[in-house]
């Protein structure tokens, strides 16, 4: 192994180190080793490249590694994994010794993780990464919403440039946009907005094949997703998309676990007497809250069915406030997301009155 610049102790990593804390940049990793009590016996910087730092994980004795959940911690983490190591993700936004310090340096933050990981892992808040293919199939997810974005955007844009020349675009469905709209562009903004008709056209196309590959998905290596489905305001994307981002059903100890693991519970601040109401966390998956939410918004809406959900919802916003219906939402989406954990793990069919009949039946008794 290389020699560092500070003179690394090659014959200590070999021998074996209690903890190595590795903290990751674009391009490079900057590591630091401590013995069994506290000691730095090694540190130096590895290249961020398969090779290089598969050849720097084999030649140490097996040990704990420190890392930090961000772009390169799923693939550097199943490669250190692979190479016997115990690798420990660690939750950035927990771990404020590294975050909040104001004298933050990648040798300082790579001390840190050892000593954490040595003398007190949970302050690490372990994050488990998901599989290579569940990362593969999620990423297909992640791009369409970025191709329907950049769709949303272009059609904004057109309507905008057409009604500063005093003209109007129909309404219309975004599918029909550009059959509907291709003949009433002004003749002076052909030239501007005719190449991007054409590029509406084509993502219009791309996201189609996304839906059709999200279908392929579910009947071949996910069909768990139409046990989601049942729900009205439930599609195929939204349900693949929970089956891939909690990956493992059985990770989670109760249904209620995965609404804090999403983020759909309220901050808390308590101090005293004080005790003030915060918004949600926002922890873990943004697109699959974002996703849950849009679902929780249907089944609010004019075409949501009769449920418990709906009810729930409804009882929520009826208690009035400015922001009774955001709230009523995301009230919505957190217990759909226990619902949906539900009904994976049961494999019951959905009764979306269930509880309600249940409350009725105990009126009388009591």
């Amino acid at each position: 192994m290389k020699k560092s610049t500070k003179g690394m102790n090659e014959q200590a990593m070999k021998d074996g180190v209690a903890a190595i804390g590795l903290d990751l940049s674009d391009r490079t990793g900057r590591y630091c080793a401590i013995d069994g009590e506290g000691n730095k016996v090694a540190e130096g910087t590895v290249m961020l490249r398969s090779a290089e730092l598969q050849k720097w994980a084999s030649a140490i004795a097996p040990t704990v590694i420190a890392i930090e959940a961000g772009t390169h911690s799923p693939w550097i983490s199943r490669l250190l994994a692979a190479s016997g190591h115990d690798v420990v993700v660690a939750n950035p936004v927990k771990v404020a010794l590294i975050t909040q310090n104001l004298l933050k340096q990648d040798s300082v933050d790579a001390e840190y993780l050892a000593r954490l990981a040595r003398f007190e892992r949970k302050l690490l808040f372990e994050i488990h990464h998901r599989g290579e293919q569940a990362q593969i199939d999620l990423q297909m997810i992640r791009t369409r919403v970025i191709a329907v974005q950049v769709r949303s955007k272009l059609i904004n844009h057109t309507r905008g440039a057409v009604k500063s020349f005093g003209h109007r675009l129909p309404p219309c469905s975004t599918e029909a946009f550009v059959n509907k709209t291709r003949t009433l562009i002004p003749k002076m903004l052909e030239g501007a907005l005719s190449p991007i008709l054409d590029q509406i056209d084509q993502l219009s196309r791309t996201i189609d094949q996304y839906d059709k590959q999200v279908a392929q998905l579910i009947d071949k290596r996910y069909p768990e997703v139409n046990q989601l489905t049942q729900i009205k305001g439930v599609g195929p994307l939204t349900g693949l998309a929970f089956v891939l981002v909690l990956e493992d059903a059985g990770r989670f100890r109760t249904s209620r676990s995965v609404g804090p693991f999403l983020g759909l519970t309220s901050k808390r601040d308590q101090s005293g007497e004080s005790d003030p109401q915060r918004g949600i966390t926002k922890a873990g998956d943004h697109l699959l809250r974002r996703l849950l939410i849009q679902s929780a918004h249907y089944i609010l809406g004019p075409f949501g069915e009769d449920c418990d959900l709906r009810r729930h919802g409804e009882k929520i916003a009826a208690r009035g406030g400015k922001r009774a219906k955001k709230v009523a939402s995301v009230a919505v989406a957190r217990k759909l997301a226990v619902l949906l954990h539900r009904l994976w793990v049961s494999g019951e069919i959905y009764d979306q009155l269930r509880n309600s009949r249940k409350l009725a039946e105990l009126k009388p008794a009591a």
